[in-house]
């Protein structure tokens, strides 16, 4: 039985080269599957293997109508699914589905030459959705084997092998490499023309506008990084590390959400700094490096007295110490922030703090409310004796943190407190800030991220969205707003290092867990530190950075005119040595000579000896004796090359000789 590769290699030429398109353009179009309607990917998958067996079997391609059928239907599905043909994911899915039909048209060369454009396009548009370093990598593989496509189509059908052609655009890829440096150093940066979808985070932990408490039976834990963050100095301990994000304030009995619904529209009027708001001890200094999330939140370290540092974006603080940008976070942003782990913030008293901080939804968790009356009559007048009493209960009450707690029902905080007695971080912060306002005490939620794991390599901390964390505020006469996280109290470990929350991990990570656990950490770790590099050298090289490359380069206020100057300065420049050097090549080296050696180091690689003072008659000879009449065509413009540089009568150019060895069909 013959293998794969003896198959293949006796396939026709035109076969191979067909189906190693197809396997190109699969490469291509596989990162979009997760993001593409099912049923294209599968119509996708089907053409492209119809197309294969039509190569090998060598069968006449389907009709024109065929062709039109499949068209109608692709446009059909895409409105049915997106209700659009028009905008990113309507758009991306009729373009891999054309793709993908065009190679059922793939009869010239003309046919080929439009499905490479429409693959480089379809190769482009995968960064869309992402712009990881593996997609990345995946695409410049992409890109190596369309354009080895590209040149295989210039070149004689039957010679040269498909290796010489993926040498061949290997070279150019190597030679246009600093021209794409140049570009990407120089060229404007212009905001991103992809956005990410819309908040989907419904059974996932992470964080959202708003909390539901009690309407998820599991969580699912997600391991995708949310930020990452480098101390400019001495890190605090793990167990102090609250990245604060949206402040819940209104309750309903089971929805928590903002003081204003809807960050950006209704949301108070923002003010730079807060005046209540005061740090003591020494500030941390450190950079987020934030993923794109689709919101305005600019996650700090609990808390920032000053505004982040954020190019090109203006950033204000809400009155619940928490920071927004002017418009979404849709892309990876770096900024520079100072806070202050030790802080006190809020008015002198809690008869200013407003009454919302207070207020519970009447008919809701009644025992609750007793429970709270009994703990008023304990210690009457005593606030911070209550927030102890409360949290004493959850160390001694045989409280347990899960993250399979179950659906509650409509009394979550009684379900909690006296009947179920399991959840994760929402169902007790919630518990205890309903507790808190039964008492009287002024309470909130907060929102954001705890902890994180280090990276030891890099030398900064990775925050991942199974960080997410739910902990409460009260309000404490003389004190202000004072941070009480009810879930250390069940789980200690939660806010330490010693139970962070591990996503299950994949068979094969297992699998190397098993075998070598320090081994898949250590992989881990350096992954992560190549991602981070990735981010901050390429993917967050902004505006800024880019008119900071100007100041170093000797420009004292630069702007868009001197970097548009210095990016025409430097391709003239370019252009000019280009120039240079080919006339200098010229009068270096005889083009008849080059010309002449090329054709026999080509002849040398086939096996056939040519001396390097053999003229062009004699390797004529030589050629025809070693591979007979299939070597008259190299022959005889062997002797057209003579020709054209001893008689006088010749008309032969050499630029028309080498198109004309461009045509002609080697016999090795």
């Amino acid at each position: 039985m013959l293998s794969v590769a003896a198959r293949l290699s006796a396939l026709p030429r035109d076969s191979r080269d067909t189906l190693f398109l197809l396997a190109v353009i699969g490469w291509v179009v596989l990162p979009h599957v997760p993001y593409l309607p099912w049923w294209c990917s599968l119509f996708v998958a089907w053409v492209l293997v119809w197309r294969g067996r039509l190569a090998v079997q060598a069968r006449p391609l389907p009709g024109r109508w065929w062709v039109v059928g499949l068209l109608l239907a692709c446009l059909g599905a895409t409105w049915f699914t997106h209700r659009t043909l028009l905008g990113r994911d309507a758009g991306v899915t009729l373009i891999v589905a054309l793709l993908a039909l065009k190679t059922l048209e793939l009869r010239a060369r003309r046919d080929a030459f439009v499905i490479f454009f429409l693959g480089f396009f379809t190769m482009l548009t995968n960064f869309f959705f992402s712009q990881s370093l593996l997609v990345a990598a995946a695409m410049l593989i992409g890109l190596l084997g369309l354009l080895t496509a590209l040149v295989n189509a210039h070149m004689p059908v039957g010679r040269p092998p498909l290796l010489e052609a993926a040498r061949t655009a290997g070279w150019m890829t190597l030679l246009g490499a600093p021209v794409m440096a140049v570009l990407f150093l120089l060229f404007p940066r212009l905001a991103p023309l992809w956005g990410i979808p819309g908040d989907a985070m419904s059974g996932r932990n992470g964080l959202s506008a708003h909390m539901e408490v009690g309407a998820i039976a599991s969580l699912a834990l997600n391991d995708a990084v949310a930020m990452r963050v480098k101390f400019l100095g001495p890190a605090p301990p793990q167990r102090d590390l609250y990245f604060r994000g949206p402040v819940l304030t209104e309750f309903d009995g089971r929805n928590w959400q903002p003081l204003f619904a809807r960050l950006g529209t209704r949301f108070p009027p923002p003010q730079l700094g807060n005046p209540r708001l005061k740090g003591t001890g020494t500030p941390v200094h450190y950079e987020v490096t934030l993923e794109p999330n689709n919101r305005p939140w600019l996650l700090t370290l609990d808390a920032a007295v000053t505004p982040p540092t954020v190019p090109g974006l203006e950033v204000a603080m809400s009155s619940e110490l928490q920071w927004v940008s002017s418009r979404p976070v849709v892309d990876l942003l770096r900024y520079e922030a100072e806070s202050y782990v030790n802080f006190r913030h809020g008015p002198p008293s809690s008869a200013s703090v407003l009454a919302q901080y207070r207020q519970l939804p009447e008919g809701f968790d009644p025992r609750t409310r007793e429970f709270a009356a009994t703990l008023l009559r304990e210690h009457p007048r005593d606030p911070p004796a209550i927030v102890q009493a409360a949290l004493r209960q959850l160390r001694t009450g045989g409280y347990t943190y899960t993250l399979e707690p179950g659906v509650y029902g409509e009394n979550t905080a009684d379900e909690f407190w006296f009947d179920r007695k399991v959840g994760f971080c929402e169902h007790i912060s919630s518990a205890f800030a309903v507790l808190m306002r039964a008492a009287g005490i002024p309470a909130r939620i907060v929102t954001g991220y705890q902890g994180g794991e280090f990276n030891a390599l890099g030398n900064f901390w990775v925050v991942r969205q199974s960080d997410a964390h739910a902990w409460t505020e009260v309000f404490l006469d003389g004190r202000g707003w004072v941070r009480v996280d009810p879930t250390g109290a069940v789980a200690p470990g939660r806010t330490g290092s010693l139970q962070r929350l591990t996503p299950p991990r994949g068979a094969l990570e297992t699998a190397m867990e098993t075998v070598n656990p320090n081994l898949t950490a250590m992989v881990r770790t350096a992954w992560d530190a190549l991602n981070n590099s990735w981010n901050q050298w390429i993917l967050n090289y902004t505006q800024s950075r880019q008119l900071s490359l100007l100041r170093i380069l000797g420009f004292e206020s630069p702007n868009w005119e001197d970097l548009a100057r210095l990016l025409i300065g430097v391709i003239v420049l370019a252009a000019l040595l280009g120039a240079l050097w080919s006339w200098w090549d010229r009068r270096q080296h005889d083009p008849w000579l080059r010309l002449l050696g090329r054709t026999r180091r080509r002849l040398r690689k086939a096996g056939l000896e040519v001396g390097r003072s053999d003229p062009p008659r004699l390797i004529a000879n030589l050629v025809t004796t070693r591979f007979g009449p299939d070597a008259r065509p190299l022959a005889e413009w062997l002797l057209k090359l003579e020709a054209q540089r001893y008689a006088r009568a010749s008309e032969a150019s050499l630029s028309a000789l080498r198109r004309e060895l461009q045509q002609i069909a080697w016999p090795c």
